[in-house]
């Protein structure tokens, strides 16, 4: 393989269910060493949200290869200076525990900044470190709504949250560059950055669009259920065999070529109804109605291949088992087999790929399951090992 781009870079990580476990396993593809700490009595919590894969949660297959995992106490005082010593050899350390919980075991954000000057320090927390919500608890859904997302979500009769966890998602690729960009930063002057990333500012950022068009047009966004809010014709339509293809008009072009390429209907093109994006908004259900009853002359197979045709973006509606088995995917080859506690498991390369580099795909760790070599490595010995077990502080 390749030199990894992170290699010789050691992560420490104090890590829970998505958001820091989904940052640092992104540094772990390319080439950084990660430690997860993890608490003896069950780990991650995420470990435990289903069973589905070899007895594995799916959160957890997903968000912790190439990682090793070390159990400590973290309640304890031989817990608390194993910690030490680890964050002490790391060049970077993510948390996102509750509200507080690292101030209070000494390893807050400011105190490992000032004793330890070349550390990178992120913290992950629901809607800042500092505010008038600073200990509020935020979980996905009460962020998504908070920020606005299940307001434009759903249908108009009822809301309807994101399908994953967005919220979470956004937070773990904003702290993931921006631990990049503090360790670019430590290169060239030596010293580390703190990186602060908050889950509800992470989506907030996510919603500019419909934030903008609300403040400055005076009206929020309509839910609109798989259509978009603003322009149109762009969402679903069923086809005469019953299958679902989704079409996006995208400028007046694009709308001339599917008024008379698809539909057949040239006149549509100046309808005064018609016209302008802004007016099939205002008119989408009497468009919608037009399109619908002409495209059922088609079945899906065929409506996707004459959109296709008349360059207009189109997709199918692919279920979960359809986007494991989908050709972009196996063509491209972008599946990996890594090994995981139950046996070995599909795992789905990076979307960013970087030119002469094979990220890392390895294993998915038990729950402790690095804990004795890390311990060694730190020095303790055999004896000092087997203690630490006994007394359950690994």
């Amino acid at each position: 393989m390749n030199d990894l781009p992170l290699a010789g870079i050691t992560v420490v990580s104090l890590e829970q269910a998505v958001a820091a476990p989904y940052a640092t396993r992104q540094l772990a593809d390319l080439g950084a060493r990660v430690i997860k700490v993890e608490r003896p009595d069950g780990g991650d919590f995420a470990r435990g949200y289903d069973e589905t894969v070899h007895g594995q949660s799916s959160y957890f297959v997903w968000l912790n290869r190439s990682k090793e995992s070390i159990t400590l106490d973290l309640k304890s005082a031989d817990g608390l200076e194993v910690l030490g010593e680890l964050i002490g050899s790391a060049d970077v350390f993510v948390q996102n525990l509750g509200p507080g919980a690292t101030e209070r075991m000494g390893f807050g954000t400011d105190a490992l900044t000032d004793a330890h000057p070349e550390l990178v320090v992120c913290e992950i927390s629901g809607y800042g470190s500092d505010g008038p919500w600073r200990t509020r608890k935020a979980y996905d859904l009460l962020v998504q709504a908070e920020a606005g997302l299940l307001s434009l979500t759903g249908s108009p009769e009822e809301v309807a949250k994101a399908g994953v966890s967005v919220a979470d998602i956004a937070a773990g690729s904003f702290a993931y560059s921006g631990i990049l960009a503090a360790l670019f930063a430590r290169a060239t002057t030596g010293r580390g950055r703190a990186v602060r990333v908050s889950l509800f500012e992470a989506l907030t950022e996510w919603m500019g669009s419909p934030a903008y068009y609300a403040a400055y047009g005076g009206s929020s966004p309509r839910r609109t259920g798989a259509r978009h809010a603003t322009i149109a014709p762009y969402g679903p339509f069923i086809a005469g065999d019953g299958g679902t293809v989704l079409l996006a008009v995208q400028n007046e072009r694009e709308w001339g070529r599917l008024c008379t390429d698809v539909l057949g209907r040239p006149d549509l093109i100046d309808d005064p109804r018609f016209a302008r994006n802004p007016d099939r908004v205002a008119h989408r259900g009497e468009l919608e109605k037009i399109i619908a009853d002409i495209v059922e002359r088609y079945d899906a197979d065929e409506l996707a291949e004459q959109l296709e045709t008349a360059s207009i973006a189109n997709a199918r509606m692919s279920t979960m088992d359809q986007l494991w088995e989908h050709p972009v995917l196996a063509e491209r080859e972008r599946w990996r087999e890594v090994p995981a506690p139950g046996g070995a498991i599909r795992a789905l390369l990076p979307p960013a790929d970087l030119a002469g580099v094979e990220p890392r795909m390895a294993a998915v760790p038990a729950l402790g399951e690095h804990s004795d070599a890390i311990l060694a490595e730190l020095g303790r010995s055999r004896t000092e090992i087997d203690r630490l077990r006994s007394d359950g502080i690994v």
